[in-house]
């Protein structure tokens, strides 16, 4: 009996879209991970980018559990000598909501070349529109 590994070609990729609104930031991010990863396919392989594409929308209307908002702390750093710059999760989500939820989806993804091309199929939104209309994406609910 042989081991079915589907090659390149063979993978055949889907569109989902997931509205963000009163979603859990963490919950969110693993299921999408877990979509953009393929695990969610009987022909998941760990070696290979078997994923679909998934759009969210609504992601400044993403909600987190505790004291998150003012305890949760993002770093950056410009590359300068004392440049160093930090942002809570509140300020992050007033500024750039987007960033959030990449950076949640992104820290479950593999870390590697194989992790960064599985981040290409994520499309995240700020508001309920979306230009990938013509890929006639499902609605994707957890």
């Amino acid at each position: 009996m042989k081991t079915y590994i589907p090659n390149a070609a063979a993978i055949e990729r889907k569109w989902y879209v997931v509205d963000a609104t009163d979603k859990t930031l963490g919950r969110l991010a693993s299921e999408v991970a877990n979509v953009l990863s393929g695990k969610n396919k009987p022909t998941y392989t760990p070696f290979l980018d078997c994923g679909d594409n998934v759009i969210i929308v609504n992601a400044s209307k993403v909600k987190v559990t505790g004291k998150k908002l003012d305890q949760k702390v993002y770093f950056k750093h410009t590359g300068w000598i004392g440049n160093a710059k930090y942002a809570t999760l509140r300020e992050m989500l007033e500024r750039k909501p987007v960033k959030v939820v990449e950076h949640a989806v992104r820290g479950m993804l593999p870390h590697g070349s194989l992790g960064d091309q599985m981040f290409l199929k994520l499309h995240v939104y700020e508001g309920p529109e979306h230009i990938h209309q013509a890929q006639k994406p499902e609605v994707l609910d957890f």
